[in-house]
């Protein structure tokens, strides 16, 4: 007797065949869809490799919708991490089965960018380098008369757009007006406009901020108010003002930045190679001896109704068989039809049940429920208190 454990080459791909549950079954399949289809009283134009073959790829198709609905739980958690294939067991198996654990990866690595523009972080380095000013002349070309500490021109005009971080251009501050943070005297004449000093044996105790807000307007002030020094950018110029003299510094420092390549940060980045994708998740195949009841119950009749829909393509081929005294009509084309909406049914009603447990659905489901139970215990009665009496 020919079973699927003597069967060479049972199934096309073979990803089952060594998974004891799935021979077994395999074998009962066959009897199944063919008395499903009638095998008793008339004959079922299949072979059994065909329905092996049948076997296989619905449980392939189960697996593949499951993985698809995990990764719309799980993707983001999974970006960045090392990709998997189904040629590479080692790395692909797995990763389907395990209820990992949540992180915000993603929501820090989008927010790079706008730390990037902030100066306060990002994945992309800056480059400091001076121009060297001459008396008499406003504009300068940052492309290429930006220089390094050798003077050495640091980009030229095929190096890209560039942009520019901060300049260094206003004037020295001769003394920096905010001296202590805990001096009496700085703050009786920045609070009480004294005009006399006082010793510094007297404390005032004031907020943080107020330290951090005075330093700010008071270097802001020396900056813009004092020093009328400014610059203005047009294209790959930067015009000084205001216009250079008798030069006590005869360097204007810059720092500036090219827009940033992607695929190429400023450090190793072994992300970037990663899990870009659902294509690359690392997902493999459900093994078939950890697939529930549930599962196999949906795999056997997707296997019946990919038999159904095989068996009526072949008898298509011969629409009308003579016998003696007339002909008999077969129904290849019903079975093909039947076969192909039996299959559309079960995918959909596959799809909406998983629809119904991706973790965000789980979440607003516990939400609800936790809602209508606060709602149903608000009428249950508080009991009232039993005094208790020793004597």
């Amino acid at each position: 007797m020919t079973t699927f454990a003597n069967t060479s080459n049972a199934t096309p791909f073979g990803i089952f065949d060594n998974d004891s549950s799935f021979s077994t079954e395999a074998d009962n399949l066959v009897t199944f869809v063919k008395r499903k289809m009638g095998d008793d009283i008339l004959s079922v134009e299949l072979t059994k490799k065909q329905i092996f073959a049948n076997f296989e790829e619905s449980t392939l198709e189960y697996s593949s919708i499951l993985n698809q609905y995990q990764a719309k739980s799980q993707l983001v958690n999974y970006l960045g991490f090392p990709t998997g294939s189904a040629d590479n067991p080692h790395i692909a198996s797995g990763s389907e089965e395990k209820f990992i654990r949540d992180n915000l990866e993603y929501l820090s690595r989008f927010a790079e960018p706008y730390a990037m523009e902030a100066g306060v972080g990002g994945s992309y380095n800056t480059v400091s380098g001076s121009i060297a000013l001459e008396s008499g002349r406003q504009d300068y070309d940052m492309y290429t008369e930006l220089k390094d500490s050798n003077d050495n021109a640091i980009f030229n005009d095929a190096k890209g757009k560039l942009k520019i971080v901060e300049v260094f251009h206003f004037n020295p501050q001769a003394a920096y007006r905010f001296f202590d943070t805990t001096s009496a005297i700085n703050y009786l004449n920045n609070e009480f406009s004294f005009e006399s000093f006082t010793p510094e044996t007297i404390f005032y105790v004031l907020p943080v901020f107020e330290d951090i807000l005075r330093a700010g307007q008071l270097d802001l002030s020396n900056r813009v108010r004092r020093s009328n020094y400014s610059y203005e950018i047009s294209g790959t110029k930067i015009r000084i003002f205001p216009t250079p003299t008798s030069l006590t510094e005869k360097k204007l420092y810059i720092r500036v930045r090219q827009y940033p390549d992607p695929t190429s940060p400023a450090y190793k980045d072994a992300t970037i190679t990663g899990v870009s994708n659902m294509s690359n998740l690392p997902f493999g195949n459900i093994e078939y001896k950890k697939i529930n009841s549930i599962g196999r119950q949906w795999i056997r009749q997707y296997t019946l109704a990919l038999s159904r829909e095989q068996l009526g393509i072949v008898r298509s081929k011969f629409g009308n068989i003579p016998i003696p005294g007339g002909d008999v009509t077969l129904n290849g084309g019903d079975l093909i039809s039947q076969g192909r909406e039996d299959q559309k049914e079960l995918k959909t009603q596959l799809k909406e049940m998983l629809e119904t447990m991706t973790y965000d659905k789980l979440i607003e489901i516990q939400s609800t429920r936790a809602e209508q139970m606060n709602k149903q215990l608000r009428y249950v009665p508080m009991p009232l208190g039993k005094a208790i009496f020793m004597g």
